[in-house]
Protein backbone atom coordinates (compact mmCIF):
# COMPACT_ATOMS: atom_id res chain seq x y z
CA UNK A 1 0.00 0.00 0.00
CA UNK A 2 1.31 3.24 -0.95
CA UNK A 3 0.67 6.22 1.44
CA UNK A 4 1.57 9.81 1.42
CA UNK A 5 1.40 11.97 4.62
CA UNK A 6 0.84 16.12 5.17
CA UNK A 7 0.84 17.07 8.27
CA UNK A 8 0.13 14.20 10.17
CA UNK A 9 -2.62 12.59 7.76
CA UNK A 10 -2.28 10.02 5.99
CA UNK A 11 -3.35 9.04 2.45
CA UNK A 12 -3.72 5.89 0.48
CA UNK A 13 -2.58 6.36 -3.37
CA UNK A 14 -3.59 4.24 -6.19
CA UNK A 15 -3.38 4.32 -9.67
CA UNK A 16 -6.06 4.79 -11.69
CA UNK A 17 -5.30 4.29 -15.61
CA UNK A 18 -8.72 5.01 -16.87
CA UNK A 19 -7.55 8.06 -16.21
CA UNK A 20 -3.63 8.20 -16.34
CA UNK A 21 -3.12 9.55 -12.91
CA UNK A 22 -2.73 8.76 -9.26
CA UNK A 23 -5.39 9.08 -6.88
CA UNK A 24 -5.37 9.40 -3.36
CA UNK A 25 -7.63 8.91 -0.85
CA UNK A 26 -7.83 10.73 3.02
CA UNK A 27 -8.18 8.72 5.46
CA UNK A 28 -9.58 9.01 9.33
CA UNK A 29 -11.72 11.69 7.85
CA UNK A 30 -15.02 11.53 8.89
CA UNK A 31 -16.32 11.78 5.08
CA UNK A 32 -14.53 11.43 1.68
CA UNK A 33 -11.71 13.69 0.62
CA UNK A 34 -9.72 12.42 -2.84
CA UNK A 35 -7.51 14.10 -5.08
CA UNK A 36 -5.52 13.53 -8.07
CA UNK A 37 -2.12 14.42 -9.59
CA UNK A 38 0.30 13.16 -12.14
CA UNK A 39 3.19 13.17 -10.08
CA UNK A 40 4.32 13.44 -6.38
CA UNK A 41 4.78 16.97 -6.44
CA UNK A 42 0.94 17.56 -7.97
CA UNK A 43 -0.47 15.13 -5.48
CA UNK A 44 1.15 16.23 -2.46
CA UNK A 45 -0.45 19.96 -3.71
CA UNK A 46 -3.58 18.37 -4.29
CA UNK A 47 -3.93 16.45 -0.62
CA UNK A 48 -2.83 19.81 1.10
CA UNK A 49 -6.14 21.66 -0.63
CA UNK A 50 -8.48 18.61 -0.61
CA UNK A 51 -7.72 18.50 3.30
CA UNK A 52 -8.16 22.40 3.74
CA UNK A 53 -11.35 22.30 1.46
CA UNK A 54 -12.89 19.45 3.51
CA UNK A 55 -11.62 21.33 6.91
CA UNK A 56 -12.68 24.16 6.07
CA UNK A 57 -16.73 22.77 5.13
CA UNK A 58 -16.15 20.86 7.79
CA UNK A 59 -16.23 23.98 10.39
CA UNK A 60 -18.15 25.94 8.39
CA UNK A 61 -20.92 23.48 9.31
CA UNK A 62 -19.58 22.80 12.42
CA UNK A 63 -18.88 18.47 12.24
CA UNK A 64 -16.38 16.85 13.92
CA UNK A 65 -13.52 16.07 10.82
CA UNK A 66 -12.12 13.28 12.33
CA UNK A 67 -13.77 9.77 12.75
CA UNK A 68 -13.92 8.17 16.05
CA UNK A 69 -12.75 5.40 17.81
CA UNK A 70 -13.76 3.52 20.46
CA UNK A 71 -10.68 1.50 21.02
CA UNK A 72 -12.19 -2.12 21.17
CA UNK A 73 -13.52 -4.18 18.50
CA UNK A 74 -14.36 -8.13 17.99
CA UNK A 75 -11.50 -10.13 16.35
CA UNK A 76 -12.09 -13.89 15.49
CA UNK A 77 -9.34 -16.28 15.72
CA UNK A 78 -8.60 -19.85 14.85
CA UNK A 79 -8.76 -21.20 18.72
CA UNK A 80 -5.22 -22.87 17.81
CA UNK A 81 -3.76 -19.33 17.42
CA UNK A 82 -5.29 -18.05 20.28
CA UNK A 83 -3.94 -20.77 22.88
CA UNK A 84 -0.29 -19.88 21.22
CA UNK A 85 -1.18 -16.28 21.74
CA UNK A 86 -2.26 -17.05 25.28
CA UNK A 87 0.98 -18.79 26.18
CA UNK A 88 3.33 -16.25 24.68
CA UNK A 89 1.38 -13.28 26.78
CA UNK A 90 1.53 -15.63 29.96
CA UNK A 91 5.09 -16.74 29.72
CA UNK A 92 6.12 -12.56 29.39
CA UNK A 93 3.79 -12.01 32.42
CA UNK A 94 1.36 -9.90 30.30
CA UNK A 95 -2.21 -10.12 29.66
CA UNK A 96 -3.70 -11.76 26.40
CA UNK A 97 -4.79 -7.85 25.61
CA UNK A 98 -1.65 -6.20 26.71
CA UNK A 99 0.67 -8.46 24.78
CA UNK A 100 -1.77 -7.81 21.64
CA UNK A 101 -1.81 -4.06 21.91
CA UNK A 102 2.06 -4.57 22.20
CA UNK A 103 2.55 -6.42 19.00
CA UNK A 104 0.48 -4.27 17.10
CA UNK A 105 1.55 -1.31 18.36
CA UNK A 106 5.50 -2.73 16.92
CA UNK A 107 4.15 -3.95 13.89
CA UNK A 108 2.15 -0.41 12.68
CA UNK A 109 5.24 1.65 14.06
CA UNK A 110 7.69 -0.14 12.27
CA UNK A 111 6.80 1.13 8.84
Amino acid sequence: MNIMTFEGHKAKIDYDPEIDMFRGEILGLNGGADFYGKTPDELRLEFKKSLKIFLDVCKEKGIEPYKEYSGKFNLRIPPKLHAEIASKASAEGKSLNQWIVETIEQIVHAH
